[in-house]
């Protein structure tokens, strides 16, 4: 094994914290939702073994990485030039791409944009969603403004949670009154674990009716953790001390920054508009779980991928997973990239 290194690499005056492991072909990790560069803890080595070197970042408002109050900071074209000019300063020409959750948009958005520097693209939980950056029902590729289709998602009474994220505003207090209580069991209720012991079957429930009876919508006067479930134990693939990392790590960065993506979404969606119904050129894979509610939601898009990919490679569906992919099936996972590498041309 070789050791982690540690970079704050300045990219055009904004700082991101990036851990590298191994040699070879870049392959840059972008993460999500609560999310940090350890999300990639499995992969930075398996993929250091195999000949890669393995980059996994902080992005922005997020751990060792800078901070922005600018809202515009955090719409999806800053997003992607941080990923531009992280394979930049680390002194390489082109790299692929992997993303998951909030990680995902980034990464397909990074590619469809830049095929001359992203040579390849994974996709994990959130499929590739055109401008919409996030494929949901009767809205696959972002047909219509991410505003008026989350307030038909969530229906009377309540706000989808992606609103209710964006506000800033009650989600900032419920997650400080209780960082740990929040991230334990958050993470825990997405998990395939917790949602296949309740018989949830994305394949045939309606997903509107899933998307409004969960913590995906948020009645209003309540709070998202109202309708957290707990988990009996820390799973292995979470373990108190993962568990301990992630909750370090918010103490430090607060949880603006990361919802400020969401606050965004609607002038993310404005800013690709030039770019909307052009193809994905670069190869392409996709990766989700079972239980996964992004793929839940997302079954059209999924199902009509290669109609925006034309060098889509295929989705890959893990058993009993949810929706935290790499790190729920991490072997898995790894597999399912050393393929896709090694199946791109040198």
């Amino acid at each position: 094994m070789t050791p982690r290194k540690h970079h704050l690499l300045d990219i055009r005056g904004t700082r991101i914290h990036a851990v590298e492991e191994g040699s070879g072909p870049l392959v840059l990790m972008i993460h999500g939702f609560p999310e940090s560069w350890y999300s990639w803890r499995h992969q930075l080595s398996a993929l250091a073994a195999a000949g890669y070197r393995a980059v996994a970042i902080d992005q922005r408002g997020y751990g060792r990485s800078s901070k922005f109050w600018t809202p515009e900071s955090y719409r999806i074209r800053a997003l992607v030039a941080d990923a531009v000019g992280v394979v930049h300063a680390l002194g390489e020409k082109n790299a692929v791409i992997v993303g998951h959750d909030w990680g995902g948009p980034v990464a397909w958005v990074s590619a469809w944009l830049h095929p001359e520097i992203f040579r390849g693209v994974v996709g994990m939980s959130v499929p590739f969603s055109d401008r919409g950056l996030v494929g949901l029902p009767g809205c696959p590729f972002g047909e219509r403004s991410p505003e008026v289709v989350h307030k038909e998602l969530a229906g009377p009474g309540q706000d989808f949670y992606q609103d209710y994220f964006g506000t800033l505003g009650p989600v900032v207090d419920e997650f400080e009154s209780d960082l740990r209580g929040w991230l334990r069991d958050g993470v825990w209720s997405l998990s395939g674990d917790a949602l296949g012991s309740i018989g949830i079957n994305l394949d045939t429930m309606n997903p509107i009716d899933i998307i409004r009876g969960s913590a995906m919508c948020v009645p209003h006067g309540h709070r998202m953790k109202e309708r957290f479930m707990s988990p009996p134990r820390q799973p292995a693939w979470f373990s108190e001390s993962d568990l301990d990392f992630y909750v370090g790590e918010f103490e430090r960065s607060g949880v603006s920054g990361p919802l400020s993506y969401y606050r965004e979404m609607t002038a993310s969606w404005n800013e690709l508009e030039s770019q909307s119904g052009k193809p994905m050129t670069v190869p392409a894979l996709y990766l989700t779980g079972e239980f996964d509610v992004c793929r839940g939601w997302g079954l059209e898009t999924i199902a009509r991928a290669a109609e925006r990919m034309p060098n889509f490679t295929g989705t890959k569906v893990f058993a009993g997973c949810g929706h935290w992919t790499q790190q729920e099936r991490p072997e898995e996972t790894n597999a399912a990239l050393l393929e896709f590498l090694g199946s791109l041309p040198a």
